[in-house]
């Protein structure tokens, strides 16, 4: 439960401290988070720290969630390492791109794979986690609210670990009761 309940707070605590320490140019509709712990982002160790922890947090939750079917760990464990990569290959690194979509991809169709929750749940998550990931891939040609659409489908991503993990606590709690 800790590693899912920290992944959020990293995130968006990260990128929240990461942006107040910008200078004025920078957009948070606008911008991506990975502006926030490029090269030449005013402290970008605040952001790649984020990005580093949530990778970790992500490996440690599909460790540790041992309902969910195996191929549904193994995409979300795969999305926490592909987060480590993105936070070690800050941009404008050629492998900061390739990793971002490994990890995006990989965290929006882990709920499938995992049956939990409930299958219709974890259907739905990943089908709203896709058409959130769909945005941001649109607004990645040159759109004005690119770095709102990417916080939208990386903070759902970063939320849906914790809620599966809360009904899951909560039901094996009801069951012991």
């Amino acid at each position: 439960m800790v590693s899912a309940a920290l992944a959020p707070v990293v995130l968006i605590g990260g990128w929240s401290l990461a942006q107040a320490r910008q200078p004025a140019g920078y957009n948070s509709v606008r911008d991506t988070i990975s502006a926030l712990a490029a090269v030449h982002a005013h402290d970008r160790w605040i952001m790649t720290a984020g990005l580093a922890l949530l990778g970790a947090c992500h490996l440690v939750t599909a460790a540790s969630m041992t309902e969910a079917r195996t191929a549904g760990r193994v995409l979300l464990g795969s999305g926490g390492i592909a987060t480590l990569v993105v936070a070690a290959a800050r941009q404008p690194a050629t492998a900061h791109a390739p990793a971002a979509a490994v990890a995006f991809a990989a965290l929006a169709l882990w709920p499938i794979w995992s049956g939990v929750p409930s299958r219709r749940s974890a259907l739905t998550a990943a089908a709203v986690l896709a058409a959130l990931l769909a945005w941001f891939s649109l607004e990645l040609g040159d759109g004005a609210t690119l770095g709102l659409s990417e916080r939208s489908v990386a903070a759902a991503e970063a939320l849906w670990p914790l809620t599966v993990v809360a009904v899951l606590t909560r039901r094996a709690m009801t069951r012991r009761d």
